[in-house]
Parts: C-alpha cells; sequence; structure tokens
C-alpha cells in the first residue's frame, strides 16, 4: 500500500511523510524541491506540484491513498487523474474556516476541496485543523525585544501544533474507521493571546509585555505587510469572535493519537531557538 504525500514540502506533508516513514509505510513524496525538503531516504521522491497536474500520473501510479494538500484551483483534475489511476482513499487538510461566508476566508478554498474529493467518490476524509500555533512564529522579533503587540488580547483560540496534525493524518492513512469523517481538530487547552505571550516569557525566563492594539492599529499595521484588505478584514473578525466565544478544545487528536495533544509551552520550548 504506497501513499502518495502531496505537497511534500509544506508545513504539514513535510511531517506527514516523516510519521508514514516511521510507521514501516511505504511512501511516495510529491515535491518541487527534493533538496530543500530533505525527505527521508525510506521515501521515494517524485518532483512535481498539485499545481502542475501534468507530473500527477506518474505520481499516482501505483498508489492506494493520497494525502492531499489544499489546492482548489486544481483539485478537480486531480481528482480525475487520482480516480483513472485507481486511488481509493484521500486524506484531505481542510480547516475549521469551512462554511464561513464572509469574503476574506479560506474556508472558501478548503471547502471547494472537500466538494471535488467528496464528488469524486473517494473514501475520504477531511482533516480542519483550526489556527496553527506557527503563527506566531511572527512574533518572534516582538519577542526578542520583548514586547507583543497585537489586537484582541484576550481573543481564546485552541492553536494546534502542525505535528499533531501530521500525527492525526498518518492515523486516519493507515488505519480503518475514518471513511466519511470530518474530524475539528484543535489543540489541547484554550489560550488567549495574552496568555500565549505570558507563556513564552515563562519559557524563555524573561518578561514579555502585552500591549494591546486597537483593530484599527492592527488594520494599518497587517494592510502594511502587504495582507489582502479582505483577508484583514476576516481575522479580525475571527479574533473579536473568539473573544466573546472562546474556543473549546474538540478532543479529537486524543481521541485519534491515543496521546494528550502538544501544549502551547511545549511547543514554545521545543521552538525557543526562534525567539530567543
Amino acid at each position: 500500500m504506497t501513499i502518495l504525500v502531496t505537497g511534500a514540502t509544506g508545513s504539514v506533508g513535510r511531517l506527514v511523510v516523516d510519521e508514514l516513514v516511521a510507521a514501516g509505510v511505504p511512501v511516495r513524496a510529491l515535491t518541487v524541491d527534493p533538496g530543500r525538503a530533505q525527505l527521508p531516504g525510506e521515501a521515494e521522491v517524485v518532483v512535481g506540484s498539485l499545481a502542475r497536474p501534468s507530473t500527477l500520473p506518474v505520481a499516482l501510479e501505483g498508489v492506494s491513498a493520497v494525502y492531499l494538500a489544499p489546492m482548489a484551483r486544481t483539485v478537480r483534475r486531480f481528482c480525475e487523474l487520482a480516480a483513472d489511476a485507481g486511488v481509493e482513499r484521500v486524506v484531505a487538510l481542510s480547516g475549521s474556516s469551512v462554511g464561513d461566508e464572509h469574503e476574506g476566508s479560506s474556508g472558501h478554498e478548503y471547502a471547494a476541496v472537500e466538494a471535488a474529493v467528496r464528488d469524486a467518490g473517494f473514501a475520504w476524509t477531511f482533516l480542519r485543523p483550526g489556527v496553527f500555533m506557527n503563527n506566531t512564529l511572527d512574533w518572534a522579533p516582538m519577542v526578542r525585544a520583548g514586547e507583543v503587540a497585537m489586537a484582541y488580547g484576550d481573543a481564546t483560540q485552541t492553536p494546534i501544533d502542525l505535528g499533531d496534525i501530521a500525527a492525526a493524518a498518518a492515523r486516519v492513512l493507515t488505519t480503518e474507521g475514518h471513511t466519511g469523517a470530518t474530524y475539528v481538530l484543535s489543540g489541547p487547552e484554550a489560550i488567549s493571546l495574552r496568555g500565549q505571550a505570558e507563556t513564552l516569557g515563562t519559557v524563555l525566563g524573561k518578561e514579555i509585555r502585552f500591549r494591546e492594539l486597537t483593530p484599527a492599529e492592527q488594520r494599518a499595521q497587517w494592510i502594511g505587510y502587504g495582507v489582502p484588505e479582505d483577508t484583514v478584514g476576516w481575522l479580525l473578525e475571527g479574533f473579536a469572535e473568539t473573544l466573546r466565544h472562546p474556543q473549546v478544545p474538540t478532543g479529537v487528536v486524543e481521541d485519534l493519537l491515543g496521546r494528550p495533544g502538544t501544549t502551547y509551552a511545549e511547543w514554545a520550548e521545543a521552538n525557543r531557538a526562534v525567539f530567543a
């Protein structure tokens, strides 16, 4: 049973490869840049990309299951080629924003991927993680300077470690009983932006102040960084929503893996060199 991992140099896909190799499963990794990926020797490497469907027939040959990175633009063509190749199972990385109607939402692309995979008739499973812990890597310059400045400091979310997403994907790909399931993945704890800054300070052994920005200040900052205005609006709306209605852990990672999910403190410790 060879499993194809698309987007094998991606933030989650690369970790899925490692999980499958560790499980002793035959893995084929699709990547545009094998050198940069530094893929394990046990993985078969095929050069290609979901963005270039002409590269997919070779990658799909003899494959029984696929970990599908989200790419709405070409997903219909992927499904046609995968069906022709005899692929039976597709585990698609999606997002908890599916169903969010805001024009800047990432949910539109994820929904398009899910619809295409469902319509194609595969034995499908959708993984819908929420906010990534890795998003706060962008705070590194502020953390080093001793002050994190963000709007909605008390907005409370359930950030998840990328490694837990990859482990969940590998478990679903290699075990039965997941066909037709949509798994909403979260971290094991609810934590505010302010709380994340405090946790980083504890891990690093230094004081990190939190300075509350107004939504207008945050908007101007992100637009100045080049974030599209509709995306900025969606992000701010999301923080405001989790201020009014704090998120609650789903417990799905723990159920799938039979172990606790990674806490923000554990993630911060593993990434302390980035912030130090």
